[in-house]
């Protein structure tokens, strides 16, 4: 699989693992955002792009599964790995439930994430790049970017939940028609 554009957002507090990672990810092809916390994690995920996430679990601010969740609020689509310490069975089952497509527990080969990534990403991005783009829409003052879940006035982009964008797509395709 080709790491050509794909871009991954990396939240892992320590700061060797995570440079070691994100250096070994660009090395493979990757564009890699690291965050060292929860809440920085979630600030660059907002600023949008991101192909897939691996969030550690125990970082301080946010914990792992509580940036799962907003990412989820968010993009229900987006792949999300936890890469943690936290190997029992009830942390696991949390994982999942919080948006996890897969759970690696520390110690880890950096080979066999680079080979879930790439598992993960054949069963999302496939169905990405069949979905025909849809162009951005002018509402009066408003530009409303679907794909990226934005609307923006004055220049200013607000990023919208899947909810919204939904939504707002839906009153964009039937505006002459009564809903």
């Amino acid at each position: 699989m080709s790491a050509e554009k794909i871009n991954v957002l990396l939240t892992e507090d320590d700061p060797n693992l995570g440079m070691l990672l994100r250096e070994y990810l660009n090395a493979k092809g990757y564009e890699t955002t690291l965050a060292v916390n929860g809440k920085k994690g979630y600030d660059e995920f907002a600023k949008g792009g991101f192909d897939i996430a691996i969030l550690d679990v125990m970082m301080p601010v946010k914990d792992g599964f509580t940036l799962a969740q907003e990412i989820r609020q968010t993009d229900k689509h987006i792949p999300i790995i936890f890469l943690t310490a936290k190997s029992m069975k009830d942390d696991k089952l949390t994982g999942f439930t919080a948006g996890a497509d897969d759970y690696i527990t520390k110690p880890f080969s950096m080979d066999e994430l680079l080979m879930r990534m790439q598992a993960v990403l054949r069963r999302t991005l496939p169905e990405a790049g069949k979905a025909k783009k849809k162009e951005a829409v002018k509402l009066g003052e408003f530009m409303f970017d679907y794909d990226m879940q934005t609307l923006t006035i004055n220049g200013e982009a607000k990023r919208l939940t899947t909810k919204e964008a939904d939504l707002l797509n839906m009153l964009c395709e039937n505006r002459y028609d009564v809903l």
